[in-house]
């Protein structure tokens, strides 16, 4: 059996960032596994690598706490290691009129979660953003960067394992807890004074395991992209988004030029039928009529889950996600718009007391144990402040 001083399962970027916290508190025995052969095979190494800026978050979350400073945290990390880092800026368009007044409310959330933004006509949106279309006004946030997910992933993996405290154990599926201070996997038991769920679309999986978070469930969404051809994507200079839905936690379609000069659009927001159902049936396991059951619960009593299952699958039709992107632009034609092999599963956490889909992050913590629930956007971007107070607030003093 191996052992460990601390076991994290998942070896994403809160997998990686967490282990480098505890590193730096002065952990020298830790191991990270993960059930994939390498690491952020799914929503760290698949998203958009947008680092937000702290405009979407209600104040007091812990979205809008983090969000902010861990951008600072992954812009200095990107810096020190020399990694791909594009300082794009957002603009946030209104599509209606009637979005103006959600412009306002996120000017408001960003100011008081102390973010660098600004309200801006459409004078100064076309020097900034030439292409975008607006009514009236339309929000820019110039802390907004993009980086390389999968390079940044890279980069951790290597100092931690130049650190000679931690090591990797891929290939290796969680089965369950097996005791207090054992863990079973493919691969064999694998001992820990503390174990750290930080297994992503799994997460409440491995939670159950523990015999906590009875009371929520992960239902995943899909993001497809398509991909700009040239020459419109020379007409996109950062990343452009629509206003939200701010009782929904999804973005909406936007552009984002890549750290790689490439640009893409989107993502949906597909209710999909698997944890890994990335294809049309690709992923798809025993668990669909499980999902198929939650999804139509959630349909009927939902009304939020009900508008983006009735609006969101139809952007698998190429003409109903041209015509959302094209809203957001004064120049846009379907020849623009390439295929894209691009996608990526959200696994958003749902209440099952309620039906209602939980809006920030959820740490629990059972003996031996802290699991790390709902850890979507903007986990990425948070990830490295987020680490820190899992570590400080959860862990507390380490004893060897």
């Amino acid at each position: 059996m191996y052992s460990a001083h601390i076991v994290i399962c998942g070896a994403g970027i809160l997998g990686l960032t967490i282990a480098r916290e505890l590193v730096a508190a002065g952990c020298d025995d830790i191991v990270v596994f993960d059930k994939e052969p390498a690491q952020g095979r799914h929503a760290s190494g698949r998203n958009s690598g947008v680092l937000h800026a702290g405009i979407y978050y209600d104040p007091g979350t812990l979205k809008a706490k983090m969000c902010l400073e861990g951008n600072r945290r992954m812009t200095a990390f990107c810096e020190e290691k020399g990694l791909p880092l594009f300082k794009s800026g957002k603009v946030i368009v209104a599509r209606t009129e009637d979005e103006r007044g959600v412009l306002d409310e996120l000017l408001r959330r960003a100011t008081a979660n102390g973010g660098t933004v600004e309200m801006i006509d459409e004078k100064r949106l076309a020097v900034i953003e030439p292409n975008a279309r607006t009514v009236d006004r339309a929000l820019f946030s110039p802390l907004t960067s993009v980086v390389d997910p999968k390079r940044v992933l890279d980069a951790l993996r290597e100092e931690l394992e130049t650190s000679g405290k931690v090591r990797f154990f891929f290939n290796t599926r969680f089965i369950g807890a097996t005791g207090p201070n054992t863990v079973s996997t493919n691969q064999g038991d694998i001992g820990h004074k503390l174990f750290i769920n930080a297994a992503g679309a799994y997460s409440d999986k491995v939670a159950q395991a523990f015999g906590i978070a009875e009371n929520y469930r992960l239902l995943p969404f899909k993001g497809i992209y398509r991909k700009l051809a040239k020459p419109a994507a020379d007409r996109i200079k950062g990343s452009i988004y629509p206003v939200p839905n701010i009782k929904n936690p999804f973005l909406g379609v936007h552009f984002t030029r890549s750290v790689h000069g490439d640009v893409y659009v989107g993502p949906t927001a597909i209710p999909a039928f698997g944890r890994e159902n990335y294809g049309i049936l690709k992923g798809l396991d025993a668990e669909v009529p499980e999902i198929l059951f939650r999804d139509a619960r959630m349909f009927m009593e939902n009304e939020k889950f009900r508008a983006i299952a009735l609006e969101e699958p139809r952007k698998y039709f190429f003409k109903h996600f041209f015509r959302d992107a094209a809203r957001l632009v004064r120049e846009l034609r379907p020849e623009d718009m390439l295929p894209s092999s691009k996608a990526g599963i959200r696994p958003q956490l749902v209440d099952i007391r309620t039906n209602r889909l939980v809006m920030d992050f959820v740490t629990e913590k059972a003996l031996n144990s802290v699991h790390i629930l709902n850890s979507i956007s903007p986990a990425f971007t948070s990830s490295m402040y987020f680490a820190e107070l899992v570590v400080k607030e959860h862990i507390g003093n380490l004893q060897h």
